[in-house]
């Protein structure tokens, strides 16, 4: 690596410098902060806590709609809701066990409800600014690149252009031996640039409510393929450490994990 900067011009080296003198700023900033020191606290008491256990992650495509939740409550498994999973809220009395957010435009827009709820969420440290202190709120440091899956979120974790994955990555430190994916259809009607940031139309068709993305608000199109490798990478990661995702969603064009009917992944 040091032989390649070298190659480099002047210019381009001194902006490398520039950026990774930033990167170590900032989580030299946030480690020393107490919303760091609470949510690593956090973190270490939920460390391989549900051993042995079934999750669900809750996607936010429109076959979520789809979904049995009174099964889900019936079952009593644990689940965890991404982003806005609250615009369900006002159709179910389901509760997710804990909310997954890392997309900054997400946050910003979502804030008062992730202010005033009682369900666990873990956030990124990025909008930490926006969020009350409070026991149930904890933030993960993320990076929008990393090269291996993070078992333990105490450190960072990539992003890998998919709170999924971030919400996979958190499944495994809590020590969960099977997860499970509903309404992750991998597919959106809305095309263009990858991770190119545009403003919503009147109605959303890309999710589970029409409201999710709607009215103009700013949101960030998916990177299907960035998103597929790091998918890959934890299946690769969970396999090796003698656990499985199997994608339950009804439909979708997401083929990585073994396919598998809700109801059978309960009961199994």
């Amino acid at each position: 690596m040091d032989n390649y900067i070298k190659q480099l011009n002047p210019q381009l080296k001194l902006g490398i410098y520039r950026m990774s003198l930033g990167f170590v700023k900032n989580r030299l900033k946030w480690d020393l902060s107490s919303k760091a020191r609470q949510s690593k606290k956090r973190f270490t008491d939920l460390g391989n806590s549900q051993h042995g256990k079934k999750a669900v992650i809750l996607c936010n495509g429109p076959s979520l709609n789809n979904v049995d939740f009174e099964l889900l409550k019936e079952k009593g498994v644990f689940t965890i809701g991404l982003n806005k999973i609250n615009l369900l809220f006002d159709r179910t009395e389901f509760r997710p066990s804990m909310i997954v957010a890392i997309n900054k435009l997400v946050i910003e827009q979502n804030k008062d409800f992730y202010n005033q709820t009682d369900i666990e969420l873990i956030l990124d440290s990025a909008s930490a600014h926006h969020l009350n202190k409070r026991p149930n709120v904890n933030f993960i440091y993320s990076l929008p690149f990393q090269l291996k899956f993070a078992g333990d979120i105490r450190g960072a974790v990539c992003q890998g252009y998919t709170v999924t994955y971030a919400a996979m990555q958190i499944a495994f430190h809590l020590g969960f031996s099977e997860v499970a994916l509903v309404g992750c259809d991998h597919n959106f009607v809305t095309k263009g640039s990858p991770n190119m940031k545009v403003k919503s139309g009147e109605t959303d068709p890309n999710h589970f409510s029409k409201d999710y993305f709607s009215g103009g608000a700013e949101w960030q199109l998916p990177d299907l393929l960035g998103s597929e490798i790091h998918y890959k990478m934890a299946d690769e990661f969970y396999k090796a450490h003698g656990r499985k995702i199997y994608n339950a969603t009804e439909g979708g064009k997401l083929e990585i994990y073994e396919r598998i009917q809700l109801n059978d992944f309960l009961n199994g």
